[in-house]
Parts: structure tokens; C-alpha cells; sequence
């Protein structure tokens, strides 16, 4: 009876049900407008490091990265530079090639990668002959050779500039150690394609001539598949090991590596049927469109080398970005709190005699956002107030530049605020003589209250005091 009752109530009121399903759908919408906010923003509030944590702080950072506007600018502008040195490359690929006597085998290797524009490449390896004969000939024999180098040196030296920004480094490499490693990857890479080149080929022939065996044959064409894939990864993990001027976790290295080597053969696979499908369609515009489905291969290509740059620096960091705001934003009293906080573990570091740290590892140690401390660290080194030392392990710190035992919190904020450009109008005191007569003897002592506070005095809590303080705050 009691059943009927309710079926007859819902069935002459249809409003409950209806609100129920409005309530029920209400509830889901506010979960996931919840779960949205904190990937957005709210995940870099937890200090939690658990792996739920540690994957939402990476897809985002790198999601952000990605679609940042510079990070698009740089790989356009590598684009330039790669269309500025394609003959110079491909003319010192062909010179090591012709060198070990495998010059037709590079060429049918660019004929299976760009299989419907075999006219194209005819007429780029006109173009190489040209630029190599030039370069071998004439008074001065070894001026085209290093006109050849140098335009592939500038190219990687503005990769190794993208990478040093996406890290924040602020000094790269010296010349001379440019011209070294830049020289010996010019010299090792062309070798190192032409003899995976030339291992797949002998491996192959060898295998079908001497050995009658179907599983092997089988085994190795699958190797022989999978080989530029591994070959392509091994090249990612070195360019995000190697080319930033800075320490690098192999570790993450590796995994950005492998994630930019699928896309970067996906892409590979997306742009050769491309080019078939464009012939196809017209055979008349078909060599002309390879033009811009060149450039446009390119841009990405470089998009997914930063973008793996970027992921590796997020993995390595993730921590450390506890703030992914406006710098803009921040009010110049938090960043002098920052600045501070920054000097002061530098200093009590020093005093104690104990291995500088490097601005990742204050960033990440103390809590603090690691962009705000790149960007503090600079200018303290402007200042001539830090400076970066080499530690045995290749690894660099930072170190007080100045006399620390008498240092005060006064002096040192005196040092910051002045600190920088003073003459940015021409004649600016002149022009406001009276107003900064007025205000310029209040500012000289704005910060003599904090003479009597010495810098290696602050007393900033231990990393283990940190730690323990974030464990117990619940979020």
C-alpha cells in the first residue's frame, strides 16, 4: 500500500522528480567546477607531493608552456635560422657522407623520407654541390668552411639560448667552449646518422644473405622499425641533457625524450602523407606546396623540441612552482620578503660553511616560488651582492659576493633599492630638483630601523622545519 502511495505521489507529482535530477546534475557540475579550479590554479596551492599532485603540476605548467607566445616565437624564429642553414647542413652532410663513401646512400635515405619530391631534393643537391664546390675552391679555401660552420653554430646557439630561457639560466656558454662542443656536434652527428645508415643496410643484407632463418629475419625487421624511434629518442634525451647550461636529472631527460620522439614520428608520419596526399590531389601544385608544408613541419618540430625542454624543466622543478601567477601582480613588499629571504640563505649558508645551493634547490628547500627567486638572483648578482660558484660536481651555487660578518638587513635593502639605472630621463633631477629635495632625505634613512638586524642573524626556519609545517597544514 505504502508503495502504491509513493508511485501515486511521484506520478501526480513530477516536480520531485525533476528536482531530484536537477540536484543530482548540480552536484556533479559543482565536482567537476571544482576539480577544473584546482588544476587550473588551486593545484599550485597543495604542497602535497604525491604523484596525483606531482601529474596535474606537470600538465599544467607544461599545457601553459606550450601555449605561451614565446615559447611559439622561438620556434618560429628557429625555423628562420634551420631554413638559413638547410644547404650549409645538408652541405656538411654530403661532405662527411662523400668522406665515407656513402653519399648515394644519404640520398635515397632523403628520397624515402620526402618519397613525392624527388625533385625537389635533386635540385637542393645541385644546390650542395655548388655551395660545396665554392667553398673548395679560390684563394682562400677556408673561409666557405667556416662560413659552413658558423651558420650552423649560430643555429645551435640560439637553441641552446631557447633552452637556457625555458631554465632560466641567465649565462650560457663561453665562446670557445660554443666553438668546441658546437664543432664536435657538427662532426659527430652526420656520423652518427650515416652509420646508423649504414649498420641497418649491412644488417639487412647480411641477415638475407646468410641466414635462412624466418624468425630472425622477422626479429631483425622489427628491430630495424623500431631503430628510428630509438635512435630519435636517444637524440631528445641528449639535446634536453646536454644543451642547457645547467644541471639535468638524466632521469627526466629520458622520459621527456621518449614522449617528444612518438610525437616527433607521428608528425613525421602526418607530413609524409602529407606530401602524398598533396600530389595526389594536384599534381600541378603539389612541388610548390611542399614549401610551406616544409615550414610548417618545421615550426612544429621545433615546438615539440621546446615543449619536451619544457616538460623536462617541469618534471625536474614541479615543486618548486608553487606560484604560476602574474609576476606583475606581486606587491613590492612580498618581493622584498622574497629578496631577503633569498640573501639570507645565502648568507647563514656561508657562515656555516655548508655547500651552496643552487637557485632550484633554494626555490624548492625553502618553499619559495622558483621564477620570483631566478629573477631575484639576477638581480642580486646585478649588485654585485651573490655570485655563482662551480661545485665538484659540475653543479654551480651561489655565493656572497660582498663582506657578510657586518652586513646588516639596512644596508643590504639600501644596496637593492639603489641598485640598477638612476638616470632614465635627461635631466630628470633638474627638472624635479625641489620635489626630490623634499623626499630624498626621508628615503636615505627609510631604512635605518634595520641596522641593528644583521643579515646572517635572520632567523629562517630549517628545510626539515618547512617540511614538517606543510605536512601538518591540511588542504
Amino acid at each position: 500500500m505504502e508503495d502504491s502511495a509513493k508511485k501515486d505521489t511521484n506520478k501526480s507529482n513530477p516536480d520531485a522528480k525533476n528536482n531530484k535530477a536537477v540536484g543530482f546534475i548540480t552536484r556533479w557540475y559543482n565536482k567537476i567546477y571544482a576539480f577544473v579550479i584546482y588544476c587550473l590554479s588551486g593545484v599550485w596551492k597543495d604542497p602535497r607531493q604525491t604523484f596525483k599532485v606531482r601529474l596535474i603540476k606537470t600538465m599544467n605548467l607544461s599545457i601553459n608552456s606550450f601555449m605561451d607566445r614565446g615559447l611559439q616565437i622561438r620556434s618560429m624564429a628557429l625555423t628562420y635560422y634551420t631554413v638559413l642553414s638547410l644547404v650549409p647542413a645538408l652541405a656538411l652532410l654530403v661532405a662527411i657522407a662523400r668522406g665515407f663513401g656513402m653519399s648515394d646512400s644519404m640520398q635515397n635515405e632523403l628520397y624515402t623520407l620526402f618519397p613525392s619530391q624527388h625533385k625537389v631534393i635533386a635540385t637542393a643537391m645541385q644546390f650542395v654541390d655548388s655551395y660545396l664546390n665554392e667553398a673548395s675552391q679560390g684563394v682562400f679555401v677556408g673561409v666557405g668552411i667556416v662560413v659552413l660552420l658558423w651558420t650552423i653554430i649560430s643555429l645551435l646557439s640560439y637553441i641552446e639560448d631557447a633552452f637556457n630561457s625555458i631554465w632560466d639560466v641567465k649565462s650560457g656558454r663561453s665562446l670557445y667552449q660554443k666553438l668546441t662542443d658546437y664543432i664536435a656536434i657538427c662532426l659527430i652527428v652526420p656520423i652518427l646518422i650515416l652509420c646508423s645508415s649504414g649498420v641497418s643496410i649491412f644488417m639487412t643484407s647480411t641477415i638475407r644473405d646468410n641466414f635462412n632463418f624466418p624468425f630472425l629475419t622477422f626479429g631483425v625487421n622489427i628491430a630495424l622499425e623500431i631503430a628510428p624511434l630509438i635512435l630519435a629518442w636517444m637524440a631528445f634525451t641528449f639535446s634536453y641533457y646536454f644543451i642547457p647550461t645547467t644541471k639535468v636529472s638524466f632521469k627526466y631527460a629520458m622520459i621527456a625524450g621518449a614522449i617528444g620522439a612518438i610525437v616527433f614520428h607521428v608528425l613525421q608520419w602526418l607530413f609524409v602523407s602529407g606530401q602524398i596526399y598533396v600530389s595526389k590531389y594536384n599534381a600541378i601544385y603539389g612541388s610548390f606546396a611542399f614549401l610551406p608544408l616544409l615550414l610548417v613541419w618545421l615550426q612544429l618540430s621545433w615546438m615539440i623540441l621546446l615543449s619536451g625542454c619544457v616538460l623536462t624543466y617541469s618534471l625536474q622543478n614541479v615543486f618548486s612552482f608553487n606560484f604560476l601567477g602574474d609576476d606583475s601582480e606581486i606587491s613590492n613588499r612580498s618581493w622584498r620578503y622574497l629578496t631577503i629571504i633569498t640573501m639570507g640563505v645565502v648568507v647563514k649558508r656561508f657562515v656555516k660553511a655548508e655547500t651552496p645551493l643552487s637557485t632550484t634547490e633554494i626555490a624548492s628547500r625553502y618553499n619559495l616560488p622558483v621564477r620570483m627567486v631566478n629573477r631575484i638572483v639576477g638581480r642580486l648578482m646585478k649588485a654585485k651582492m651573490v655570485y655563482e660558484v662551480k661545485l665538484d660536481d659540475s653543479r654551480t651555487g651561489l655565493s656572497p659576493a660582498l663582506e657578510i660578518s657586518n652586513l646588516s638587513l639596512g644596508d643590504f635593502l639600501d644596496k637593492m633599492d639603489s641598485c640598477g639605472e638612476t638616470d632614465i630621463i635627461p635631466d630628470f633631477k633638474e627638472i624635479y630638483k625641489e620635489l626630490l629635495a623634499d623626499i630624498a632625505p626621508p628615503s636615505s634613512d627609510l631604512f635605518a630601523p634595520f641596522d641593528k638586524i644583521l643579515m646572517k642573524d635572520l632567523p629562517l626556519p630549517a628545510p626539515a622545519k618547512i617540511r614538517t609545517i606543510l605536512a601538518t597544514v591540511e588542504h
